[in-house]
């Protein structure tokens, strides 16, 4: 009963956890021991929007022909029930040869409303719809008229989600768990439409990637640090997401992600490792900022065949480098501050002089394949 009243002031406060322990988290691995992963549903991907402290967002990744990268973003959080906030966020990467900073908006949107089925997402000149057979999203957004958006995303594999749920659950009562952080993944998707910024339109014809992530608790309790991988090649792709919790949960290493190609999951589970082989201090935060990182998938195909894939490399320049604090709403600045050392950045990769090579061995059959890597990582607290 301590522990639970120590973590109710905990969300509320922002106040650092005590220690439970790793016995404290049971990771989704658990749930693919059995079940690696399980296909998307429509009704998989509605909006949940408890009314406890949460975070839920859909996450748009652009990959367009003409090399530039994009990202749009709905971000629903709840502070234990007492202020609900919703952004969307859109942002572009431009193709290196063009020579721009990256364009970069997010806007607070107002008469939030979702349909009656919660899989479709509304608010003052914003919409985030999904189709009725649950395999295409509309994005549509004038809430900046810097960044006006009109994207279709429509899945060329089908979706996942590690396990039966995609589910991790925090708290040491199985039966009642206080967290909870739960990701599913459309990893290969064809993309049609653009961002019209004041410099005009940008084509985002081509590839990409769509997650859906609900974090039921504080995001700086759940997780201290991030990796993230997302490839689009001509024939596969691959993502990743690993996150490892504060040491309040044993700094527990909880990795989820799938090997995909047209039509097809290769394989996916949580049988995959992240690292990064070489840092270097950022002399303004103190984070250990990237140089070199390895991504490995590892698994069984549809035919039981062993599945290992690989990317591995130089991440050269950093693409971008974000200050969450500076882009977050006021009040969860002030509910983050309270919790000790928390200084949330996210470092932003895309290699492309060389391109890290997409490194595949299904059985005997081995391929690689030149792609567009976005990586990310994300350090919040120690």
């Amino acid at each position: 009963m301590m522990n639970w009243a120590k973590q109710q002031l905990a969300n509320v406060a922002g106040t650092q956890e005590p220690i439970y322990g790793p016995s404290a988290i049971r990771s989704v691995a658990k749930q693919a021991e059995t079940t690696p992963y399980s296909i998307l549903k429509r009704e998989d991907l509605k909006w949940v929007t408890p009314d406890s402290t949460n975070v839920e967002t859909a996450s748009f990744y652009f990959n367009g022909d003409d090399g530039h990268i994009g990202f749009a973003q709905v971000i629903h959080s709840n502070v234990a029930g007492i202020k609900t906030t919703v952004q969307f966020n859109t942002k572009i990467l431009y193709q290196k040869s063009e020579n721009k900073p990256p364009l970069f908006f997010s806007d607070q949107v107002r008469d939030v409303d979702f349909s009656e089925d919660k899989c479709n997402f509304y608010a003052e000149n914003c919409a985030v719809e999904l189709s009725e057979d649950g395999k295409t999203y509309t994005i549509k957004s004038m809430v900046n008229e810097g960044s006006i958006v009109n994207i279709k995303i429509t899945q060329v594999a089908p979706g996942f989600q590690v396990g039966t749920d995609g589910t991790t659950f925090f708290g040491p009562d199985p039966e009642a768990p206080w967290g909870s952080m739960r990701h599913a993944f459309w990893p290969r998707n064809k993309c049609e439409g653009s961002i019209v910024t004041k410099d005009g339109p940008v084509n985002f014809n081509g590839n990409g990637l769509f997650i859906y992530a609900l974090q039921g608790m504080k995001p700086h309790h759940a997780a201290a640090k991030w990796k993230f991988a997302d490839f689009q090649g001509p024939k596969y792709s691959a993502v990743m997401m690993e996150f490892t919790t504060p040491p309040s949960y044993g700094s527990t290493v909880v990795t989820v992600g799938g090997l995909v190609k047209d039509g097809e999951i290769i394989t996916a589970g949580s049988s995959c490792t992240a690292s990064h082989q070489k840092v270097k201090e950022d002399p303004e935060n103190e984070w250990p900022e990237p140089e070199e990182v390895s991504f490995e998938w590892k698994g069984k195909d549809k035919d039981g065949k062993d599945v290992e894939a690989l990317l591995a490399g130089s991440l050269n320049d950093k693409i971008d480098r974000i200050d969450v604090m500076f882009h977050v709403p006021g009040f969860v600045k002030k509910i983050v501050a309270g919790a000790a050392g928390t200084k949330p950045y996210i470092y932003q990769y895309s290699p492309s002089d060389p391109p890290m090579p997409l490194k595949i061995k299904v059985g005997d059959e081995e391929v690689s394949e030149q792609g567009v890597l976005f990586s990310e990582a994300t350090f919040i607290c120690p």
